[in-house]
């Protein structure tokens, strides 16, 4: 697009959880802008049809949980150039159930993909970031993890965690010129929002219905307005901006 600004040329970054979703649509808009990326995603045929649309992008198939896998992505980034820019997309939203009735096993499973998923990736391009000068990270928490959630509590004690996380790499990280900021949708129109309507059953019509009421702007959110967000974080033009968990929500936690 002729009126694209260029904002990440000469730029190189991994996106995880690149194959749908919130992770995509960032992909593919840092990608329009210039920046050189590896994708990472379990589903590789999602995220094949992602790096079809970023020129020049190299694709990790793995489980953001494996240290192994990660670390290919990371392999991968040295190939290409210094990495500067970190987004961390993948996630899983768990049960729709109270935490007396959330199983062992899916405790575990949410906490690995959103907390150690995060952590893996972190802990695998900040050394990489340290050593090129500095960069930008964004990790996609949630809403949910700045307040409660008792439709899905354990997702929502992940992204609390998700939130800490990012601004201890904020407050750790910033004399090695590194950022660390991250964004907290509220409802937005992804797969992950169907799932849990999906998850509900009957009751879905009438959480759907809750969302809505408590949301001032009385929508849910479309991708492209957490993308917005996400790009501008990663930007220059946030250089004084560092530990931030900025809800995109419509008002909703106003």
């Amino acid at each position: 697009m002729p009126d694209t600004p260029l904002r990440f040329i000469g730029r190189v970054g991994l996106v995880t959880g690149a194959a749908s979703g919130l992770g995509r649509d960032a992909a593919l808009a840092l990608a329009a802008e210039g920046a050189r990326l590896v994708l990472f995603d379990r589903d590789a045929a999602g995220l094949a049809e992602t790096a079809a649309r970023c020129d020049g992008a190299q694709v990790v198939v793995g489980d953001v949980t494996s240290a192994a896998d990660i670390d290919r992505a990371a392999a991968a980034l040295d190939a290409i150039g210094p990495a500067t820019l970190l987004v961390t997309a993948a996630g899983t939203l768990g049960p729709t159930r109270p935490l007396p009735e959330v199983t062992e096993a899916e405790f575990d499973q949410v906490f690995a993909v959103n907390v150690k998923g995060t952590w893996l990736a972190l802990k695998a391009v900040l050394p990489r970031m340290a050593a090129a000068g500095g960069g930008a990270v964004v990790t996609i928490a949630s809403g949910s993890g700045i307040v409660g959630n008792a439709v899905f509590p354990t997702y929502s004690a992940s992204k609390g965690a998700v939130v800490l996380m990012t601004r201890s790499v904020a407050t750790g990280h910033a004399m090695q010129g590194i950022r660390a900021n991250t964004v907290c949708p509220g409802q937005i129109e992804t797969p992950m929002l169907r799932g849990v309507f999906e998850q509900l059953g009957d009751r879905a019509a009438g959480v759907e219905a809750m969302f809505r009421a408590k949301n001032p702007s009385a929508r849910f959110g479309e991708v492209h307005e957490v993308t917005t967000a996400v790009l501008f974080l990663l930007s220059d033009a946030a250089s004084y901006i560092n530990g931030a968990a900025l809800p995109i929500d419509g008002g909703r936690l106003a």
